[in-house]
Protein backbone atom coordinates (compact mmCIF):
# COMPACT_ATOMS: atom_id res chain seq x y z
CA UNK A 1 0.00 0.00 0.00
CA UNK A 2 1.02 2.87 -1.12
CA UNK A 3 0.74 6.30 1.38
CA UNK A 4 1.51 10.20 1.52
CA UNK A 5 0.85 12.51 3.80
CA UNK A 6 1.14 16.54 2.69
CA UNK A 7 -0.05 19.81 4.78
CA UNK A 8 -1.18 21.34 1.68
CA UNK A 9 -1.11 25.04 2.50
CA UNK A 10 -4.65 25.36 1.21
CA UNK A 11 -3.15 25.10 -2.74
CA UNK A 12 -0.49 27.84 -1.64
CA UNK A 13 2.95 28.21 -2.51
CA UNK A 14 5.50 28.40 -0.09
CA UNK A 15 6.59 31.62 -1.77
CA UNK A 16 4.28 33.64 -2.47
CA UNK A 17 5.85 35.41 -5.12
CA UNK A 18 6.32 32.15 -7.11
CA UNK A 19 3.35 30.80 -9.03
CA UNK A 20 1.65 27.16 -8.39
CA UNK A 21 -0.33 25.22 -10.60
CA UNK A 22 -3.60 24.26 -9.77
CA UNK A 23 -4.04 21.86 -6.99
CA UNK A 24 -5.20 18.52 -8.58
CA UNK A 25 -2.09 19.45 -10.87
CA UNK A 26 0.19 19.99 -8.31
CA UNK A 27 -1.13 16.22 -6.12
CA UNK A 28 -1.08 14.90 -9.87
CA UNK A 29 2.81 15.80 -10.32
CA UNK A 30 3.61 15.08 -7.27
CA UNK A 31 2.20 11.36 -7.20
CA UNK A 32 2.51 9.99 -11.20
CA UNK A 33 6.02 8.48 -10.42
CA UNK A 34 5.62 6.53 -7.21
CA UNK A 35 1.31 6.21 -7.79
CA UNK A 36 -0.71 6.37 -4.33
CA UNK A 37 -3.17 4.25 -2.67
CA UNK A 38 -4.20 6.56 0.47
CA UNK A 39 -3.29 10.37 0.94
CA UNK A 40 -3.55 12.00 3.54
CA UNK A 41 -3.52 15.71 3.44
CA UNK A 42 -4.01 18.75 5.74
CA UNK A 43 -5.08 22.55 5.87
CA UNK A 44 -7.47 21.59 3.80
CA UNK A 45 -10.14 24.49 2.38
CA UNK A 46 -14.16 23.91 1.86
CA UNK A 47 -15.58 26.92 0.16
CA UNK A 48 -12.71 29.67 0.94
CA UNK A 49 -12.49 32.36 -1.07
CA UNK A 50 -9.05 32.74 -1.27
CA UNK A 51 -8.75 28.51 -2.90
CA UNK A 52 -11.88 29.34 -5.18
CA UNK A 53 -14.84 28.48 -3.12
CA UNK A 54 -14.42 25.07 -4.26
CA UNK A 55 -13.64 21.71 -2.19
CA UNK A 56 -10.61 21.09 -2.18
CA UNK A 57 -10.62 17.59 -0.71
CA UNK A 58 -13.18 16.36 -3.36
CA UNK A 59 -10.38 17.70 -5.76
CA UNK A 60 -7.55 15.57 -3.65
CA UNK A 61 -9.72 12.55 -4.05
CA UNK A 62 -10.41 13.22 -8.26
CA UNK A 63 -6.43 13.82 -8.56
CA UNK A 64 -5.69 10.20 -7.33
CA UNK A 65 -8.54 8.74 -8.59
CA UNK A 66 -9.92 7.56 -4.84
CA UNK A 67 -13.66 6.58 -4.69
CA UNK A 68 -13.40 6.78 -0.84
CA UNK A 69 -12.38 9.86 0.80
CA UNK A 70 -12.95 11.45 3.67
CA UNK A 71 -13.38 15.28 5.03
CA UNK A 72 -12.84 16.41 8.81
CA UNK A 73 -13.71 20.20 9.64
CA UNK A 74 -11.55 21.40 12.62
CA UNK A 75 -13.00 24.86 12.11
CA UNK A 76 -15.79 27.25 10.90
CA UNK A 77 -14.55 29.88 8.84
CA UNK A 78 -10.93 31.42 8.10
CA UNK A 79 -8.05 31.08 10.60
CA UNK A 80 -5.55 33.78 11.56
CA UNK A 81 -8.97 35.83 10.46
CA UNK A 82 -11.76 34.67 12.00
CA UNK A 83 -13.74 31.51 12.77
CA UNK A 84 -15.54 29.60 15.49
CA UNK A 85 -15.26 25.84 16.69
CA UNK A 86 -17.75 23.49 14.69
CA UNK A 87 -20.98 22.22 16.60
CA UNK A 88 -21.82 18.89 16.97
CA UNK A 89 -23.99 19.13 13.99
CA UNK A 90 -21.60 20.23 11.86
CA UNK A 91 -18.75 17.59 13.44
CA UNK A 92 -19.35 15.27 10.26
CA UNK A 93 -16.83 13.40 7.71
CA UNK A 94 -17.10 13.77 4.10
CA UNK A 95 -19.34 17.31 4.46
CA UNK A 96 -20.59 19.93 2.13
CA UNK A 97 -21.20 23.11 3.12
CA UNK A 98 -21.95 26.66 2.06
CA UNK A 99 -19.86 28.20 4.94
CA UNK A 100 -16.28 28.34 4.81
CA UNK A 101 -14.33 25.29 6.30
CA UNK A 102 -10.82 24.22 6.48
CA UNK A 103 -9.87 20.72 8.09
CA UNK A 104 -8.17 17.70 7.10
CA UNK A 105 -8.91 14.70 4.58
CA UNK A 106 -8.34 11.47 3.75
CA UNK A 107 -8.57 9.83 0.11
CA UNK A 108 -8.19 6.08 -0.59
CA UNK A 109 -8.38 4.28 -3.63
CA UNK A 110 -8.08 1.08 -1.07
CA UNK A 111 -12.35 0.72 0.11
CA UNK A 112 -13.35 2.29 4.16
CA UNK A 113 -14.91 -0.10 5.57
CA UNK A 114 -15.60 2.52 9.01
CA UNK A 115 -15.11 6.21 9.23
CA UNK A 116 -13.92 7.98 12.32
CA UNK A 117 -13.24 10.99 13.75
CA UNK A 118 -11.57 12.47 17.02
CA UNK A 119 -11.57 15.70 18.53
CA UNK A 120 -8.66 17.01 19.92
CA UNK A 121 -9.18 20.42 21.71
CA UNK A 122 -6.87 23.84 21.36
CA UNK A 123 -4.33 25.19 23.96
CA UNK A 124 -5.74 27.84 26.09
CA UNK A 125 -2.80 29.97 24.95
CA UNK A 126 -1.46 30.31 20.93
CA UNK A 127 1.94 30.96 19.61
CA UNK A 128 4.12 33.38 17.38
CA UNK A 129 4.25 32.19 14.01
CA UNK A 130 5.79 33.11 10.63
CA UNK A 131 3.52 34.09 7.79
CA UNK A 132 4.65 34.18 4.41
CA UNK A 133 4.24 37.94 2.81
CA UNK A 134 5.08 39.35 -0.52
CA UNK A 135 7.77 40.87 1.42
CA UNK A 136 9.30 37.78 3.17
CA UNK A 137 8.30 35.88 6.37
CA UNK A 138 6.93 38.06 9.18
CA UNK A 139 6.12 37.00 12.61
CA UNK A 140 2.41 36.74 13.83
CA UNK A 141 0.83 35.37 17.15
CA UNK A 142 -1.54 32.93 16.47
CA UNK A 143 -4.48 31.55 18.62
CA UNK A 144 -4.63 27.95 18.60
CA UNK A 145 -7.40 25.98 16.93
CA UNK A 146 -9.04 22.85 17.69
CA UNK A 147 -7.46 19.73 15.88
CA UNK A 148 -9.09 16.40 14.42
CA UNK A 149 -8.05 13.38 13.20
CA UNK A 150 -10.24 11.18 10.60
CA UNK A 151 -9.73 7.21 10.75
CA UNK A 152 -10.48 5.01 8.21
CA UNK A 153 -10.58 1.41 8.86
CA UNK A 154 -9.31 -0.10 5.30
CA UNK A 155 -10.46 -3.51 3.66
CA UNK A 156 -6.76 -4.69 2.98
CA UNK A 157 -6.34 -4.60 7.04
CA UNK A 158 -4.82 -1.21 8.08
CA UNK A 159 -6.38 1.36 9.91
CA UNK A 160 -5.10 4.86 9.12
CA UNK A 161 -5.16 8.11 11.14
CA UNK A 162 -4.73 11.62 9.23
CA UNK A 163 -4.45 14.30 11.54
CA UNK A 164 -2.47 17.89 11.99
CA UNK A 165 -1.82 18.37 15.68
CA UNK A 166 -1.29 21.78 17.42
CA UNK A 167 1.59 23.91 16.49
CA UNK A 168 1.78 24.94 20.57
CA UNK A 169 5.02 22.94 22.27
CA UNK A 170 3.67 20.16 24.74
CA UNK A 171 0.22 19.73 23.69
CA UNK A 172 1.11 18.65 20.63
CA UNK A 173 2.32 15.69 22.04
CA UNK A 174 0.02 15.70 24.63
CA UNK A 175 -2.70 15.27 20.98
CA UNK A 176 -0.42 12.48 19.78
CA UNK A 177 -0.77 10.29 22.99
CA UNK A 178 -4.71 10.28 22.76
CA UNK A 179 -5.07 9.69 19.47
CA UNK A 180 -2.48 6.35 19.93
CA UNK A 181 -4.68 5.62 22.62
CA UNK A 182 -7.97 5.99 20.72
CA UNK A 183 -6.08 3.98 18.09
CA UNK A 184 -6.11 0.95 20.12
CA UNK A 185 -9.54 0.84 20.62
CA UNK A 186 -9.75 -0.30 16.79
CA UNK A 187 -9.29 -2.97 14.91
CA UNK A 188 -5.87 -3.79 12.24
CA UNK A 189 -2.72 -2.85 11.48
CA UNK A 190 -2.60 1.08 12.78
CA UNK A 191 -0.87 3.51 11.20
CA UNK A 192 -0.98 8.01 12.24
CA UNK A 193 -0.15 9.78 9.65
CA UNK A 194 -0.20 13.46 9.10
CA UNK A 195 1.53 17.35 9.94
CA UNK A 196 2.40 16.35 13.63
CA UNK A 197 4.27 19.67 14.08
CA UNK A 198 6.44 17.46 16.67
CA UNK A 199 10.29 18.18 15.35
CA UNK A 200 13.83 16.48 16.28
CA UNK A 201 12.00 12.79 16.14
CA UNK A 202 10.21 13.32 19.07
CA UNK A 203 7.21 11.30 18.21
CA UNK A 204 9.41 7.77 17.76
CA UNK A 205 11.78 8.64 20.98
CA UNK A 206 9.24 9.73 23.21
CA UNK A 207 6.47 7.14 22.39
CA UNK A 208 6.28 3.52 21.90
CA UNK A 209 5.48 4.10 17.95
CA UNK A 210 8.37 3.87 15.42
CA UNK A 211 8.63 6.23 12.56
CA UNK A 212 8.78 4.49 9.10
CA UNK A 213 10.45 7.51 7.23
CA UNK A 214 13.04 9.82 8.41
CA UNK A 215 12.99 13.34 6.11
CA UNK A 216 12.79 16.78 7.02
CA UNK A 217 9.63 18.12 5.67
CA UNK A 218 10.20 21.80 6.69
CA UNK A 219 9.93 24.41 5.56
CA UNK A 220 9.84 23.07 1.63
CA UNK A 221 12.46 25.45 0.07
CA UNK A 222 15.10 24.51 2.28
CA UNK A 223 13.91 21.38 4.67
CA UNK A 224 15.36 21.64 8.16
CA UNK A 225 13.17 19.64 10.32
CA UNK A 226 10.61 16.70 10.18
CA UNK A 227 7.13 17.49 11.07
CA UNK A 228 5.44 15.60 8.81
CA UNK A 229 5.13 11.23 9.85
CA UNK A 230 4.06 8.17 9.33
CA UNK A 231 3.71 6.44 12.53
CA UNK A 232 3.17 2.67 13.50
CA UNK A 233 3.37 0.76 17.02
CA UNK A 234 4.62 -2.11 15.40
CA UNK A 235 7.41 -3.51 13.13
CA UNK A 236 6.09 -2.92 9.06
CA UNK A 237 8.24 -3.41 6.01
CA UNK A 238 8.30 0.16 4.74
CA UNK A 239 10.02 1.67 1.55
CA UNK A 240 10.29 5.61 1.57
CA UNK A 241 8.86 6.84 -1.48
CA UNK A 242 10.80 9.49 -3.70
CA UNK A 243 8.34 12.12 -4.43
CA UNK A 244 8.87 14.88 -7.01
CA UNK A 245 9.55 18.47 -5.35
CA UNK A 246 6.53 20.59 -5.64
CA UNK A 247 5.75 24.41 -6.15
CA UNK A 248 3.07 23.86 -3.46
CA UNK A 249 2.81 24.09 -0.09
CA UNK A 250 5.55 24.99 2.45
CA UNK A 251 5.75 21.62 3.32
CA UNK A 252 7.46 18.74 1.32
CA UNK A 253 4.97 15.32 0.99
CA UNK A 254 6.46 12.43 2.59
CA UNK A 255 5.28 8.71 1.70
CA UNK A 256 6.01 5.15 1.98
CA UNK A 257 5.33 1.73 0.27
CA UNK A 258 4.05 -0.48 3.41
CA UNK A 259 3.44 -4.15 3.68
CA UNK A 260 1.85 -6.04 6.50
CA UNK A 261 4.12 -8.88 7.78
Amino acid sequence: MKVISWNIFNGQAADPRQPVPPLKESIQAAVSLVGCDVIAVQEVDENQPRSGSVHQMEVVAEAIAAAHWGYARAVIGTPGFGWRKPTAEEKIIHSDSALPGYGIGLASRIPVKNWHRVDLPASWFGFALAYPTDKGFRLKYAKDEPRVAIIAELENGFTVAATHLSFVPFWNYFQLLKLMRYMKKLPGAPLIIGDINLPWNIPPHFTSWKSLVSKKTFPAYKPALQFDYLLCPTSLKAQPLEIPTSRLSDHMPIGANIELN
